[in-house]
C-alpha cells in the first residue's frame, strides 16, 4: 500500500476509536466542554474519510479528461475539512452559550479528563505522523489532516486544564466558558485551512516554491540562457507544473534549442524536491540583450558584456525580457 493511503487509513481508524472514547467521556460527565471535543472528533472522521478518497484520486494516472492529473482534489479535500471544522466550531459556540444560560449538573470530571487527556496524546502523535508523511510525499491533504489533529490535541490539553480548574474551584459555569473559547479557536483554524485550500484551487502564487525554482536556475545557469521570464508554477497534488520563457541566441538552430530546453528540464527534475513538468517557450535574443549576455565568441554581438543580471522572483516572473526593466 502506498504511504499516503496507509497514513490516512490509520488516521481514519484511530479517529473513529477516539470519537467513541470522547462521547463516552461526555455521557459519563455531562460536560459541555467535553462534548465540544467529542463533536470535533466527528469532523475528524468525516475529514479522514474524504481525505482517503481524495488521496486515492491523486494516485490515478493522467487521462484524457484530466491531462494534468487529479492532484487538485487535494485542495478541495482540505477545503471541505476546513469548512467542517468551522461549522463544528460555530455549533459548539451556540450550544455552549445556551448551556451557560441554562446550566446542567456535571459529574465525574476526573474520569472524563483522563479519557480526554489520553485521546489528546494519541492525536498529537498521529498529527505529527501525518504531517511528516505529507511533507515527504508533498500531500496537502495529509498535512491538513495532521494539522487538524494537532489542533484537536491542543484543544484537548486546554480542556483537561479547564476541567481540573472546575474541579478545584467548583465554579461549574467555567465549563461553558471554556467550551466557547475552544469553539472560537476551532473556527479560527477552520478559516486558516479553508483560506489555504482556496488559494490552491485558484492557483494563488506560492512564493517559496517559485523562489526555489528560480534559485535552482540561477545556481546552474549556462551562458546561452540569456534570461528567464514569465515564470509561473502550478501545483497539482504532489506534482508541479512550471511554464516559463527562456531567451536563447537567435542563431541557434532547432536542434540546439531543443538540447538547451531538455537540459533545463533534466536539471530542474534532478534538483527539485518533487516531480516537475515544464513547458518552456524559447525566445530569440535581441540586440538590447547583448550588455547582459555572457555568450563567448558570439558572431553577432553588437555591444560588450557589462554585467550579469541575477534572476530573482521580481524579474523572472515578469512577462518581459530583462532589458525592459
Amino acid at each position: 500500500m502506498q504511504p499516503q493511503k496507509k497514513a490516512i487509513l490509520i488516521a481514519m481508524c484511530v479517529s473513529i476509536l477516539l470519537m467513541l472514547a470522547k462521547f463516552g467521556a461526555y455521557f459519563l460527565t455531562n460536560s459541555n466542554a467535553i462534548l465540544t471535543d467529542a463533536a470535533e472528533s466527528i469532523v475528524n472522521v468525516l475529514a479522514s474519510s474524504f481525505a482517503f478518497y481524495s488521496i486515492y484520486l491523486t494516485t490515478l494516472p493522467k487521462d484524457k479528461n484530466h491531462p494534468y492529473g487529479h492532484g487538485k482534489v487535494e485542495f478541495f479535500s482540505a477545503f471541505i475539512e476546513g469548512v467542517l471544522i468551522a461549522i463544528a466550531g460555530v455549533i459548539i459556540v451556540f450550544k455552549s452559550g445556551y448551556d451557560l444560560l441554562y446550566p446542567k449538573p456535571i459529574v465525574q470530571l476526573i474520569e472524563g479528563a483522563t479519557i480526554i487527556g489520553v485521546t489528546g496524546l494519541v492525536n498529537l502523535i498521529l498529527g505529527y505522523y501525518l504531517i511528516s508523511t505529507g511533507k515527504n510525499h508533498k500531500s496537502i491533504t495529509l498535512e491538513a489532516d495532521g494539522k487538524h489533529l494537532l489542533t484537536d490535541a491542543i484543544t484537548s490539553a486546554g480542556l483537561v486544564l479547564g476541567i481540573l480548574l472546575i474541579k478545584l474551584t467548583g465554579v461549574f459555569w467555567l465549563d461553558s466558558v471554556i467550551s466557547i473559547v475552544l469553539g472560537l479557536y476551532i473556527i479560527f483554524n477552520g478559516y486558516k485551512l479553508t483560506r489555504r485550500s482556496v488559494g490552491g484551487l485558484m492557483d494563488e502564487s506560492n512564493v517559496d516554491l517559485v523562489k526555489g525554482i528560480i534559485d535552482i536556475l540561477q545556481k546552474n545557469r549556462k551562458d546561452p540562457w540569456i534570461d528567464v521570464h514569465n515564470l509561473r508554477a502550478q501545483q497539482y497534488g504532489a506534482d508541479l507544473h512550471i511554464d516559463c520563457h527562456i531567451t536563447l541566441p537567435y542563431y541557434f538552430d532547432l536542434n540546439h534549442v531543443h538540447q538547451e530546453i531538455s537540459e533545463i528540464d533534466r536539471m530542474i527534475n534532478g534538483k527539485a524536491d518533487r516531480k516537475t513538468e515544464l513547458f518552456i517557450h524559447a525566445d530569440p535574443c535581441l540586440p538590447a540583450c547583448c550588455n547582459y549576455c555572457k555568450m563567448k565568441e558570439c558572431p553577432v554581438r553588437g555591444e560588450d558584456f557589462r554585467a550579469e543580471i541575477m534572476w530573482t522572483i521580481e524579474n523572472a516572473t515578469k512577462n518581459q525580457k530583462h532589458f525592459d526593466q
